[in-house]
């Protein structure tokens, strides 16, 4: 199964992708897999060529492209330094690139995001009216603002695509609490949503490289994740 990274411009820089391409004959449904605090790194790279052997063209931005790739700062003070403004941007960019590649179905495109890359996934759907199908894994400060504007949360009602919610019951970000009231609150909106927590899981239950991992948690919550992408990218 072939990878790549693909060069996209965002306001006249450029901003690598890391692309994963199905086997078997295009075009293939696509989803956007948005990253961690550790960048595109070796995990986020895994993730993408899984969701490529599971049928979908899968780009993962590198919403880092910005700074220094010399830089020898920490994970979390590198996406500390991230805003909404130029997020929304690039992923807008990457959807843009997907759009045109001969490999992808244009009309059938979702997105991921795995701890901060779920905040970017919730923010997406209420951004991006063309995107069919959002999944968010763990995804924290989504009622927290990054920069000038509203927070993830806030934009709820702007929602325009089903999504789905993967969460560890043990998580400090986001908490249960955290969950639940994002849970009522696309509820209360009549939004096309279905969440659902992992007991004796915390955050990054998906990564097998970490501590933190849980395999039947992360098997489970892969299984529901396809199942929703069918539902909203393969079906007709």
């Amino acid at each position: 199964m072939p990878s790549r990274w693909d060069t996209v411009s965002v306001s006249g820089e450029p901003m690598r992708c890391y692309v994963g391409v199905p086997p078997g004959s295009p075009p293939f449904p696509a989803v956007i897999v948005i990253q961690h605090a550790g960048g595109v790194d070796d995990f986020i790279q895994r993730m993408a060529e899984r969701f490529a052997a599971a049928g979908y063209l899968a780009a993962a931005p590198d919403l880092y492209h910005r700074e220094d790739p010399g830089s020898s700062d920490d994970p979390m003070t590198r996406m500390g330094r991230l805003r909404d403004a130029g997020i929304v941007s690039d992923v807008n960019a990457a959807f843009e690139h997907v759009k045109r590649l001969p490999e992808a179905r244009a009309d059938r495109i979702g997105i991921t995001g795995f701890c901060m890359g779920g905040r970017v996934a919730y923010l997406m759907a209420a951004h991006s009216p063309h995107l069919r199908a959002a999944v968010v894994f763990y995804g924290g400060n989504i009622m927290a603002p990054w920069g000038a504007g509203p927070a993830p949360f806030d934009l709820s009602d702007r929602i325009a695509c089903p999504v789905m919610g993967l969460f560890g019951e043990d998580d400090p970000n986001p908490t249960p609490a955290d969950v639940a009231k994002i849970d009522a609150n696309l509820t209360r909106l009549g939004k096309a949503h279905d969440f659902h927590s992992y007991p004796g899981a915390g955050h990054a239950f998906m990564n097998a490289g970490r501590p933190s991992y849980r395999e039947a948690a992360a098997a489970d919550a892969w299984t529901r994740c396809l199942g929703w992408f069918q539902q909203y990218l393969s079906e007709e």
